[in-house]
């Protein structure tokens, strides 16, 4: 039977993952690409057809169809169709989980859906990297892609403190992410000044500790983890400035070391997220950088044999695609040297310095 990925929505993720499965679909071994777009607009015409003239083909609503042809596109599928069709869906609305509840649990068809990191309880969260392991083929038909900075959190984590013996020599890691106020492609919800959040849970603080904590349950580990937000007046790129306590002496040629040995780490000596996000403008796939973090190597510290201290960024969407296509894949085939094998055209995207 043929592989096809249907993509929901063509935002800021749903559009390069869409172009990432079309562009590759030879060496992901998928047959076709299919994505929804509810609203029609002339704003969007550029791009559409874009992705259509690429090979993805559209679905769209029928009481949405003609405008949508009115405009020029071609419209291959309705809705429905298009989901009933697929092998796997990847949702990348903001209501992956109504979604789930009124169409996704009712198809027989698909394999497998995905939903992004907003939807908390659509299904399994996961990271690439972090927790393949707890991935069960059957079983996680339903799996949540966690949002671009709970990636680099998880990341941070796993990379400085797990052991050969499969524990983590952390007592606890704090996280102060400090995000963009909006992304390049959105007009609005710019901030003109920097924005304190609020700590919504006396344990974790903000969503992003509690949401990398529910990462880590599902290996079975119980790791203290607390973050605060704070987002500012810039369309750049996340940064996170973190620290974790360990519970033996590290030194930070091992911290450095660590970082540069995993694959899905980027290390730099730049301190501006400026120049990075202008490296993965210019080297990165749609500008993203697939790497899960990029850790300042300057910025690392280690006070006292067993405090880190450190800032790194957080490749905008990029780890989240990363993510998703592995998933998508898994879900398909979930053999480990085949998943190796198919993924080999995103490691152009994955930096070790930059």
């Amino acid at each position: 039977m043929a592989n096809i990925i249907h993509v929901v929505g063509t935002g800021t993720i749903g559009e390069p993952l869409i172009g990432l499965f079309t562009d590759f679909k030879h060496h992901l071994e998928i047959d076709e690409v299919t994505f929804h777009k509810r609203t029609p607009l002339e704003s969007d015409r550029a791009r559409i057809n874009h992705l259509i003239a690429r090979g993805a083909r559209l679905a769209t609503d029928a009481d949405r169809r003609a405008d949508f042809e009115t405009l020029g596109h071609t419209v291959t599928y309705g809705a429905e169709q298009a989901l009933e069709r697929a092998t796997v869906v990847i949702d990348c609305t903001p209501v992956g989980n109504k979604m789930k509840e009124q169409f996704y649990s009712s198809l027989p068809g698909p394999k497998g859906f995905l939903a992004q990191g907003s939807e908390e309880g659509f299904g399994k969260p996961y990271a690439r990297g972090v927790n393949d392991e707890a991935m069960i083929p059957g079983e996680d038909r339903f799996v949540q892609i966690v949002s671009c900075n709970t990636h680099n959190i998880t990341t941070l984590v796993k990379t400085l403190a797990e052991e050969k013996d499969g524990g983590y020599a952390m007592e606890r890691g704090t996280f102060v992410c400090m995000r963009r106020a909006n992304d390049i492609t959105q007009a609005d919800s710019f901030i003109p000044a920097p924005n304190v959040g609020k700590h919504d849970s006396a344990e974790f603080g903000t969503h992003h500790a509690k949401d990398a904590h529910r990462v880590f349950e599902t290996l079975d580990m119980d790791l203290d983890l607390f973050s605060s937000a704070v987002k500012l007046n810039t369309q750049y790129m996340h940064s996170i400035w973190f620290t974790m306590q360990m519970n033996r002496d590290v030194t930070i040629e091992e911290i450095e070391r660590r970082l540069k040995s995993n694959l899905l780490v980027a290390t730099t000596s730049k301190r501006q997220s400026n120049l990075i996000f202008s490296f993965g403008r210019d080297h990165g796939y749609c500008g993203r950088i697939l790497s899960q973090t990029v850790v300042s190597l300057p910025t690392l510290m280690v006070r006292h044999g067993r405090e880190v201290y450190g800032f790194c960024f957080t490749p905008q969407d990029g780890n989240s695609l990363l993510s998703s296509v592995a998933a998508a894949l898994w879900l398909i085939d979930p053999d480990a040297e085949s998943m190796s094998r198919r993924l080999t055209p995103m490691r152009r995207w994955l930096y070790a310095e930059i």
